[in-house]
C-alpha cells in the first residue's frame, strides 16, 4: 500500500499543502521556478509551508524529517526496527542513531521470524548495545506489540516452533533471560503520523 505524502507548494498557481500528486502537479504545470516538495507527515508539511523553500531543496526528509515537526522525538535515542519478508519468513532487524542515523547494529536474515519478533529482539539489542557502552538513552520502536512485550519482560508470540526457526527462539530466550537485568526501560513508541518513517526502517514496505 502506498504511503500518505503530503505536497507542499511554495510557489506555484496557488500556495498551499496538497495530499494528492495530481493536485500538486496542477498547482506547479507550467508554472517558471515553481517550488514544491513531499513530505511523509502533516506536521512537517505545515512547519515546511510556514519556512523557505530553500530550506527544504534537495534535502531527504525519509531519516529527518521530524526535525521540523512541533513536538519532535527525544535525543539522543536509538531508533529500531525490523523487516519480514512474509509472516513468517525471513526476518531482520537493526537499530540506528535516531539523530544521525548512523547504524549501531544489524542482524539477521533469520528463517521463519515475524516483524514483531524482529522489533523485540532489537529493542533488546539496542539496551545491551547501550549498557556496554554505558548510555542511558531513550529506544523508539514502532511496534506497539513489541513494546508491549518488552515491557512485560516477555515475547508472547503465537508463532509455532519449528526446526527452520529453531535458532529465531534461541535468541527469544536469551533476549528474555537479558531484559531481567535492566529495571528501568526508557521506551517509546515512534509517532509515524506525526514524525513520518522511523529512522531504522528498510524502507521495504
Amino acid at each position: 500500500m502506498r504511503k500518505q505524502k503530503y505536497y507542499v507548494v511554495w510557489k506555484g498557481h496557488k500556495r498551499g499543502i496538497y495530499s494528492t500528486w495530481a493536485d500538486c502537479e496542477a498547482q506547479v504545470k507550467g508554472f517558471e521556478g515553481a517550488q514544491y516538495k513531499a513530505f511523509e507527515s502533516q506536521d512537517a508539511a505545515k512547519t515546511a509551508l510556514k519556512g523557505n523553500y530553500e530550506d527544504y531543496k534537495g534535502k531527504t526528509q525519509s531519516v529527518r524529517q521530524w526535525l521540523f515537526t512541533p513536538n519532535p522525538p527525544m535525543l539522543p535515542s536509538i531508533s529500531v526496527d525490523a523487516a519480514c519478508s512474509g509472516s513468517p519468513g525471513p526476518l531482520e532487524y537493526r537499530g540506528v542513531n535516531t539523530e544521525t542515523g548512523e547504524q549501531l547494529f544489524r542482524a539477521g536474515p533469520f528463517p521463519g521470524g515475524t516483524n514483531n519478533i524482529g522489533e523485540f529482539l532489537a529493542v533488546v539489542r539496542a539496551l545491551e548495545w547501550m549498557a556496554r557502552n554505558k548510555l542511558d538513552w531513550v529506544i523508539y520502536s514502532d511496534s506497539e506489540t513489541a513494546v508491549s512485550w518488552v515491557r512485560a519482560r516477555k515475547c508472547n508470540t503465537k508463532l509455532a516452533r519449528s526446526a527452520s526457526n529453531a535458532m529465531l527462539f534461541q535468541l527469544i530466550g536469551r533476549a528474555e533471560e537479558s531484559l531481567k537485568n535492566f529495571k528501568t526501560i526508557r521506551l517509546v513508541k515512534w509517532d509515524t503520523k506525526s514524525w513520518g518513517e522511523n529512522p531504522a526502517d528498510f524502507g521495504r514496505k
